[in-house]
Protein backbone atom coordinates (compact mmCIF):
# COMPACT_ATOMS: atom_id res chain seq x y z
CA UNK A 1 0.00 0.00 0.00
CA UNK A 2 1.88 3.20 -0.85
CA UNK A 3 1.87 5.94 1.54
CA UNK A 4 2.48 9.97 1.05
CA UNK A 5 3.73 12.12 3.60
CA UNK A 6 3.01 14.89 0.66
CA UNK A 7 0.55 15.49 -2.46
CA UNK A 8 3.16 15.56 -4.51
CA UNK A 9 4.42 12.03 -3.98
CA UNK A 10 1.50 10.11 -5.25
CA UNK A 11 1.41 9.94 -9.22
CA UNK A 12 -0.12 6.35 -11.02
CA UNK A 13 2.59 6.26 -13.43
CA UNK A 14 1.73 2.56 -15.59
CA UNK A 15 -1.91 3.14 -15.88
CA UNK A 16 -2.90 3.33 -20.29
CA UNK A 17 -6.21 3.25 -21.66
CA UNK A 18 -6.67 0.83 -24.83
CA UNK A 19 -8.65 3.50 -27.56
CA UNK A 20 -9.66 0.11 -29.68
CA UNK A 21 -12.96 -0.93 -27.68
CA UNK A 22 -14.27 3.03 -28.03
CA UNK A 23 -12.92 4.28 -30.73
CA UNK A 24 -11.15 1.61 -33.08
CA UNK A 25 -7.83 3.25 -32.73
CA UNK A 26 -5.07 1.16 -32.60
CA UNK A 27 -3.61 3.38 -29.82
CA UNK A 28 -2.89 3.13 -25.93
CA UNK A 29 -3.86 6.36 -24.05
CA UNK A 30 -1.34 6.88 -21.06
CA UNK A 31 -3.09 8.44 -18.90
CA UNK A 32 -1.50 10.99 -16.66
CA UNK A 33 -4.44 13.09 -14.63
CA UNK A 34 -4.81 10.26 -11.62
CA UNK A 35 -2.41 12.82 -9.14
CA UNK A 36 -3.81 15.04 -7.04
CA UNK A 37 -3.00 18.04 -9.28
CA UNK A 38 -5.09 16.05 -11.81
CA UNK A 39 -2.83 16.44 -14.94
CA UNK A 40 0.93 15.60 -16.33
CA UNK A 41 1.91 19.08 -14.91
CA UNK A 42 2.34 17.94 -11.63
CA UNK A 43 5.95 16.30 -12.87
CA UNK A 44 6.98 19.44 -14.38
CA UNK A 45 5.81 21.74 -11.55
CA UNK A 46 8.17 19.19 -8.73
CA UNK A 47 11.21 19.29 -11.29
CA UNK A 48 10.93 23.67 -11.43
CA UNK A 49 10.40 23.84 -7.97
CA UNK A 50 13.01 21.10 -6.64
CA UNK A 51 15.63 22.78 -9.32
CA UNK A 52 14.69 26.70 -7.83
CA UNK A 53 15.09 25.35 -3.88
CA UNK A 54 18.62 23.90 -5.42
CA UNK A 55 19.38 27.04 -6.41
CA UNK A 56 18.78 28.85 -3.26
CA UNK A 57 15.88 31.10 -5.14
CA UNK A 58 13.50 30.31 -2.11
CA UNK A 59 12.97 31.44 0.77
CA UNK A 60 10.28 31.99 3.33
CA UNK A 61 9.06 35.11 1.94
CA UNK A 62 9.28 34.16 -1.67
CA UNK A 63 6.29 34.36 -3.94
CA UNK A 64 6.58 31.72 -6.77
CA UNK A 65 4.53 33.49 -9.97
CA UNK A 66 3.85 31.95 -13.08
CA UNK A 67 1.77 32.18 -16.33
CA UNK A 68 -0.54 29.12 -16.94
CA UNK A 69 -3.57 28.52 -18.68
CA UNK A 70 -4.97 26.17 -15.52
CA UNK A 71 -3.21 22.92 -14.95
CA UNK A 72 0.41 24.05 -14.08
CA UNK A 73 -1.16 26.49 -11.99
CA UNK A 74 -2.47 24.03 -10.00
CA UNK A 75 -0.24 21.69 -9.88
CA UNK A 76 2.21 25.00 -8.59
CA UNK A 77 -1.03 26.32 -5.85
CA UNK A 78 -1.07 22.45 -4.63
CA UNK A 79 3.12 22.12 -4.26
CA UNK A 80 3.24 25.67 -2.91
CA UNK A 81 0.34 24.84 -0.22
CA UNK A 82 2.03 22.06 0.54
CA UNK A 83 6.01 23.80 1.67
CA UNK A 84 4.78 26.48 2.64
CA UNK A 85 5.20 29.42 -0.16
CA UNK A 86 2.70 31.77 -1.85
CA UNK A 87 1.74 31.36 -5.03
CA UNK A 88 0.09 34.03 -7.98
CA UNK A 89 -1.23 32.07 -11.23
CA UNK A 90 -1.37 34.62 -14.19
CA UNK A 91 -3.90 33.32 -16.77
CA UNK A 92 -6.76 34.57 -19.00
CA UNK A 93 -10.07 34.19 -19.84
CA UNK A 94 -9.89 31.08 -21.32
CA UNK A 95 -8.79 29.34 -17.73
CA UNK A 96 -11.82 27.17 -16.74
CA UNK A 97 -13.75 28.39 -13.52
CA UNK A 98 -13.39 25.21 -11.77
CA UNK A 99 -9.54 25.34 -12.29
CA UNK A 100 -9.75 28.80 -11.10
CA UNK A 101 -11.33 27.69 -7.85
CA UNK A 102 -9.88 25.36 -7.41
CA UNK A 103 -6.14 27.15 -7.22
CA UNK A 104 -8.13 29.97 -4.83
CA UNK A 105 -9.37 26.96 -2.68
CA UNK A 106 -5.20 26.24 -2.12
CA UNK A 107 -4.51 29.66 -0.94
CA UNK A 108 -3.13 30.83 -3.73
CA UNK A 109 -3.87 34.45 -5.68
CA UNK A 110 -5.06 33.80 -9.17
CA UNK A 111 -4.99 36.94 -11.77
CA UNK A 112 -6.69 37.14 -15.42
CA UNK A 113 -5.67 38.77 -18.02
CA UNK A 114 -8.65 40.15 -20.47
CA UNK A 115 -6.62 42.37 -23.38
CA UNK A 116 -4.37 40.30 -25.44
CA UNK A 117 -1.20 41.97 -26.47
CA UNK A 118 -1.60 43.17 -30.13
CA UNK A 119 0.74 40.36 -31.97
CA UNK A 120 1.25 37.99 -29.35
CA UNK A 121 -2.04 37.24 -28.29
CA UNK A 122 -3.12 36.14 -24.31
CA UNK A 123 0.25 34.97 -23.48
CA UNK A 124 2.18 37.41 -24.58
CA UNK A 125 -0.05 39.88 -22.06
CA UNK A 126 0.32 37.17 -19.43
CA UNK A 127 3.96 37.48 -19.94
CA UNK A 128 4.33 40.83 -19.64
CA UNK A 129 2.54 40.91 -16.62
CA UNK A 130 4.93 38.46 -14.82
CA UNK A 131 7.47 40.29 -16.04
CA UNK A 132 6.53 44.04 -14.39
CA UNK A 133 5.98 41.74 -11.14
CA UNK A 134 9.26 40.42 -11.04
CA UNK A 135 10.67 43.94 -11.74
CA UNK A 136 8.43 45.85 -8.75
CA UNK A 137 8.90 43.12 -5.94
CA UNK A 138 12.39 41.44 -5.74
CA UNK A 139 10.27 38.27 -3.77
CA UNK A 140 8.70 37.32 -6.74
CA UNK A 141 10.09 33.68 -8.54
CA UNK A 142 9.44 33.12 -12.04
CA UNK A 143 10.20 29.60 -13.04
CA UNK A 144 8.89 30.80 -16.41
CA UNK A 145 7.43 26.87 -17.48
CA UNK A 146 8.18 27.99 -21.20
CA UNK A 147 11.94 28.52 -21.12
CA UNK A 148 12.75 26.07 -17.99
CA UNK A 149 15.07 23.40 -18.85
CA UNK A 150 13.73 21.55 -15.90
CA UNK A 151 9.95 21.00 -17.02
CA UNK A 152 11.64 18.68 -20.06
CA UNK A 153 13.67 17.32 -18.12
CA UNK A 154 11.15 15.61 -15.69
CA UNK A 155 9.51 13.94 -18.51
CA UNK A 156 13.11 12.79 -19.88
CA UNK A 157 13.27 10.86 -16.08
CA UNK A 158 10.15 10.01 -15.95
CA UNK A 159 6.97 9.88 -18.79
CA UNK A 160 9.57 8.73 -21.52
CA UNK A 161 11.28 5.77 -19.63
CA UNK A 162 7.75 4.43 -18.18
CA UNK A 163 6.47 4.48 -21.58
CA UNK A 164 9.85 2.69 -22.58
CA UNK A 165 9.19 0.00 -19.85
CA UNK A 166 5.70 -0.87 -20.99
CA UNK A 167 6.09 -0.82 -24.54
CA UNK A 168 9.32 -2.01 -26.07
CA UNK A 169 9.06 -2.13 -29.27
CA UNK A 170 6.81 1.19 -29.26
CA UNK A 171 6.66 2.27 -33.43
CA UNK A 172 4.72 5.68 -32.64
CA UNK A 173 4.32 8.06 -29.92
CA UNK A 174 2.21 11.07 -29.84
CA UNK A 175 2.48 14.39 -27.37
CA UNK A 176 0.53 17.68 -27.50
CA UNK A 177 2.52 20.62 -28.09
CA UNK A 178 1.87 23.28 -25.25
CA UNK A 179 5.20 24.76 -23.68
CA UNK A 180 6.79 21.80 -25.58
CA UNK A 181 8.50 20.33 -22.18
CA UNK A 182 6.78 17.20 -22.55
CA UNK A 183 7.04 16.52 -26.30
CA UNK A 184 10.47 17.97 -25.75
CA UNK A 185 11.64 15.60 -22.95
CA UNK A 186 9.92 12.22 -24.35
CA UNK A 187 11.55 13.09 -27.84
CA UNK A 188 14.78 13.29 -26.69
CA UNK A 189 14.38 10.26 -24.60
CA UNK A 190 13.13 8.21 -27.35
CA UNK A 191 15.96 9.73 -30.07
CA UNK A 192 18.54 8.44 -28.01
CA UNK A 193 17.39 4.57 -26.29
CA UNK A 194 15.19 4.20 -29.26
CA UNK A 195 16.07 6.41 -32.60
CA UNK A 196 13.41 4.23 -34.82
CA UNK A 197 10.12 5.69 -32.61
CA UNK A 198 8.17 8.31 -34.68
CA UNK A 199 7.62 11.15 -32.61
CA UNK A 200 4.24 12.92 -33.54
CA UNK A 201 3.71 16.28 -32.47
CA UNK A 202 0.01 17.21 -31.60
CA UNK A 203 -0.86 20.97 -32.08
CA UNK A 204 -3.80 22.65 -32.27
CA UNK A 205 -4.97 24.53 -35.21
CA UNK A 206 -4.11 28.61 -34.52
CA UNK A 207 -1.20 28.12 -32.85
CA UNK A 208 1.94 29.36 -33.88
CA UNK A 209 4.87 26.72 -32.06
CA UNK A 210 5.38 25.07 -35.48
CA UNK A 211 5.19 27.94 -37.65
CA UNK A 212 1.62 28.41 -38.59
CA UNK A 213 -0.41 31.35 -38.47
CA UNK A 214 -1.79 32.55 -34.92
CA UNK A 215 -5.69 32.14 -34.75
CA UNK A 216 -8.24 32.05 -32.00
CA UNK A 217 -8.21 29.09 -29.46
CA UNK A 218 -10.60 27.88 -26.95
CA UNK A 219 -9.63 25.39 -25.34
CA UNK A 220 -6.77 26.17 -22.66
CA UNK A 221 -4.34 23.54 -22.48
CA UNK A 222 -1.99 22.61 -26.46
CA UNK A 223 -0.83 25.56 -28.53
CA UNK A 224 0.39 28.68 -27.90
CA UNK A 225 0.44 32.10 -29.26
CA UNK A 226 4.79 32.60 -28.20
CA UNK A 227 6.73 29.77 -29.67
CA UNK A 228 8.04 27.96 -27.26
CA UNK A 229 11.70 28.55 -26.22
CA UNK A 230 12.39 24.69 -24.96
CA UNK A 231 11.25 23.75 -28.75
CA UNK A 232 13.96 22.22 -30.61
CA UNK A 233 12.25 20.67 -33.92
CA UNK A 234 15.06 18.24 -34.46
CA UNK A 235 13.77 15.99 -32.13
CA UNK A 236 10.33 15.73 -34.36
CA UNK A 237 9.33 13.55 -36.87
CA UNK A 238 5.68 14.68 -37.63
CA UNK A 239 3.42 17.41 -36.76
CA UNK A 240 -0.69 17.33 -36.83
CA UNK A 241 -2.80 20.34 -36.35
CA UNK A 242 -6.09 19.65 -35.52
CA UNK A 243 -8.62 22.10 -35.13
CA UNK A 244 -10.87 22.57 -31.98
CA UNK A 245 -13.85 21.21 -33.48
CA UNK A 246 -12.52 17.58 -33.72
CA UNK A 247 -10.75 18.20 -30.39
CA UNK A 248 -14.55 18.83 -28.63
CA UNK A 249 -16.03 15.48 -30.65
CA UNK A 250 -13.33 12.85 -29.67
CA UNK A 251 -13.95 14.09 -25.82
CA UNK A 252 -17.85 13.77 -26.36
CA UNK A 253 -17.40 10.39 -28.14
CA UNK A 254 -15.30 9.05 -25.38
CA UNK A 255 -17.66 10.73 -21.96
CA UNK A 256 -20.74 8.80 -24.13
CA UNK A 257 -18.46 5.82 -23.78
CA UNK A 258 -17.78 6.34 -20.27
CA UNK A 259 -14.32 7.83 -20.33
CA UNK A 260 -13.91 11.83 -19.36
CA UNK A 261 -10.83 12.92 -20.54
CA UNK A 262 -9.69 17.33 -20.95
CA UNK A 263 -9.68 19.15 -23.61
CA UNK A 264 -5.40 18.65 -24.18
CA UNK A 265 -6.10 14.84 -24.35
CA UNK A 266 -9.31 15.55 -27.22
CA UNK A 267 -6.52 17.12 -29.26
CA UNK A 268 -4.01 14.71 -28.96
CA UNK A 269 -6.43 11.46 -29.74
CA UNK A 270 -7.81 13.72 -33.08
CA UNK A 271 -4.20 14.31 -33.74
CA UNK A 272 -3.14 10.42 -33.46
CA UNK A 273 -6.74 9.82 -35.75
CA UNK A 274 -5.54 12.25 -38.16
CA UNK A 275 -2.06 10.72 -38.36
CA UNK A 276 -3.21 6.99 -38.30
CA UNK A 277 -5.71 7.97 -41.39
CA UNK A 278 -2.45 8.98 -43.43
CA UNK A 279 0.75 7.28 -42.33
CA UNK A 280 -0.45 3.54 -40.87
CA UNK A 281 1.43 1.17 -41.76
CA UNK A 282 0.89 -2.32 -42.93
CA UNK A 283 0.58 -4.78 -40.80
CA UNK A 284 0.26 -4.50 -36.68
CA UNK A 285 1.44 -1.04 -34.63
CA UNK A 286 2.53 -0.29 -31.19
CA UNK A 287 1.14 3.13 -30.71
CA UNK A 288 1.23 5.30 -27.34
CA UNK A 289 -0.48 8.84 -26.78
CA UNK A 290 -0.28 11.08 -23.86
CA UNK A 291 -3.22 11.98 -22.26
CA UNK A 292 -2.36 15.29 -19.69
CA UNK A 293 -5.28 15.44 -17.93
CA UNK A 294 -9.20 14.73 -17.04
CA UNK A 295 -12.25 15.84 -18.16
CA UNK A 296 -13.79 17.24 -14.98
CA UNK A 297 -12.44 21.08 -15.32
CA UNK A 298 -14.25 21.14 -18.66
CA UNK A 299 -17.70 20.81 -17.99
CA UNK A 300 -18.68 23.99 -17.78
CA UNK A 301 -17.17 24.66 -21.28
CA UNK A 302 -16.03 22.21 -23.54
CA UNK A 303 -18.69 19.71 -22.04
CA UNK A 304 -21.61 22.01 -22.20
CA UNK A 305 -23.89 21.92 -24.83
CA UNK A 306 -24.53 25.61 -25.16
CA UNK A 307 -21.11 26.91 -24.59
CA UNK A 308 -20.08 23.88 -27.75
CA UNK A 309 -23.49 25.30 -29.86
CA UNK A 310 -22.13 29.34 -29.19
CA UNK A 311 -18.35 28.80 -29.86
CA UNK A 312 -18.57 26.09 -32.76
CA UNK A 313 -21.96 25.64 -33.87
CA UNK A 314 -25.08 24.06 -33.02
CA UNK A 315 -24.48 20.84 -35.44
CA UNK A 316 -20.97 19.62 -33.87
CA UNK A 317 -22.51 17.45 -31.70
CA UNK A 318 -24.73 15.32 -33.91
CA UNK A 319 -24.19 12.07 -34.37
CA UNK A 320 -22.55 11.61 -31.96
CA UNK A 321 -23.61 7.45 -32.13
CA UNK A 322 -22.80 7.55 -35.07
CA UNK A 323 -19.86 5.02 -35.99
CA UNK A 324 -16.09 6.54 -36.50
CA UNK A 325 -13.86 3.20 -36.37
CA UNK A 326 -10.46 3.57 -37.94
CA UNK A 327 -10.20 1.25 -40.17
CA UNK A 328 -6.97 -1.45 -40.29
Amino acid sequence: MPIVAAPEQFNQEDLYFDLRPSLGLPVYLKCEGFNFAGSIKLKAAVSMVEAAERQGLLREDSILIESSSGNLGVALSMIAASRGYAFECVTDARCNLATRLMMEAMGSRVHVITEQHPERGLLGARLDYVRERCASDPRYVWLNQHANPNNWKAHYRTTAPAIARQFPDLDVLFVGAGTTGTLMGCARYFKKARPQTVIVAVDSVGSVTFGGPPGPRMIPGLGTGVRPRLLDESFVDHVVHVPEVETVQDCHHLSRAGFMFGGSTGTVIAGARRWLAEHHPAGPITAVAIAPDLGERYLDTLYQRNWVDAVYGPDVLDGLTADRQYTN
